[in-house]
């Protein structure tokens, strides 16, 4: 070999290694421009500015909702305003580096999560007496801090909460186990594979018009990935017994929600939670997936309708 072809290989090789960071560079990212066109409100937090929606009376009982991984909070609208037309003030937010929200630095674990949601809440004048609802990691937010304030949350429903552990897969465990290389292969991989998963539900039937177009829109935001990959560095890993057993021991009413054909929480997830809450109650959709908040809504509503009848 020659040393041309030795710079050329060299060459190759280094645009390799630095392409997914290029990629994610060019993005947009998410400034006063991209948030032109965004509905709702916006708020500077501690951590950076959140972008957050109130839907139905401005009187009523006040009902938060906190999506997931990778779902921006309009996967909760047909579900928000099912709650609303029973009568809550019902409140939906980006999480950071989703959606309208900043992309703020840090790593994505509890304290991460829970402090945007304790700032967000102290910006709006909330303070207690909270329905609390958290789908897929969502439901993982909205279990700590039901375990860190059980004095502040009415209730706590569960839609496919991520917090009972699941096998990631091991190509998926290597990337968030490794520093740089996870990052690198997470830039290389995750846009494609999302990509795709979305596709898959664009045949199914949505009671959130537009939401696999809302959630592949994502991809074109710089940060989006960074943050999920942090997440799942973060919050995600470990499970979350004692946070559930205590919450069990507050008293606090909880029910959740699964979906029967779900491959991201699968229903085994149910039985370990009811180890952990004996008091928690259970309700399983047929024919529902991960996107049950979605795909399901009236079915979700017809079940959590039960409980909140029950006050």
């Amino acid at each position: 070999m020659n040393w041309q072809t030795a710079l050329v290989l060299l060459a190759i090789l280094v645009i390799i290694a630095v392409w997914p960071f290029v990629r994610e560079a060019m993005r947009a990212p998410m400034n006063t421009s991209a948030r032109g066109d965004a509905p709702g409100a916006f708020v500077e937090l501690s951590q950076g500015i959140t972008h957050y929606r109130w839907i139905g009376p401005t009187r009523g009982p006040i009902a938060v909702c906190i999506h997931g991984l990778t779902t921006p909070s309009m996967v909760w609208d047909a579900i928000a305003q099912g709650l609303a037309r029973m009568g809550f003030r019902v409140l939906v937010y980006d999480l950071y580096g989703r959606g309208y929200s900043d992309r703020a630095p840090g790593l994505q674990d509890q304290d991460f999560f829970v402090r945007q949601l304790d700032d967000l809440l102290a910006s709006q004048g909330v303070r207690d007496d909270i329905t609390l609802l958290g789908y897929s990691m969502g439901g993982a937010i909205a279990t700590v801090f039901t375990a860190r304030n059980p004095g502040r949350v009415r209730r706590m429903i569960l839609l496919a909460p991520a917090g009972m552990g699941h096998d990631l897969g091991r190509l998926a465990a290597f990337t968030r186990d490794t520093p740089v290389l996870g990052d690198w292969l997470m830039l290389l991989r995750y846009p494609r594979a999302h990509m795709q998963a979305t596709e898959a539900e664009r045949s199914l039937h949505s009671e959130v018009e537009g939401i696999v177009d809302y959630q592949q829109s994502e991809l074109g935001k710089r940060g989006f990935v960074p943050a999920v990959l942090s997440s799942l560095r973060g919050i995600l890993p470990r499970p979350l017994e004692e946070a559930h057993r205590a919450i069990g021991r507050a008293d606090i009413p909880v029910l959740a929600i699964w979906g029967h054909d779900d491959t991201i929480i699968p229903l085994r997830a149910m039985g370990q939670l009811a180890q952990w809450n004996l008091t928690a109650r259970h309700e399983v959709i047929e024919g529902a997936g991960h996107g049950l908040t979605y795909t399901h809504a009236s079915a979700v509503l017809e079940a959590l309708q039960t409980d909140v009848a029950a006050d």
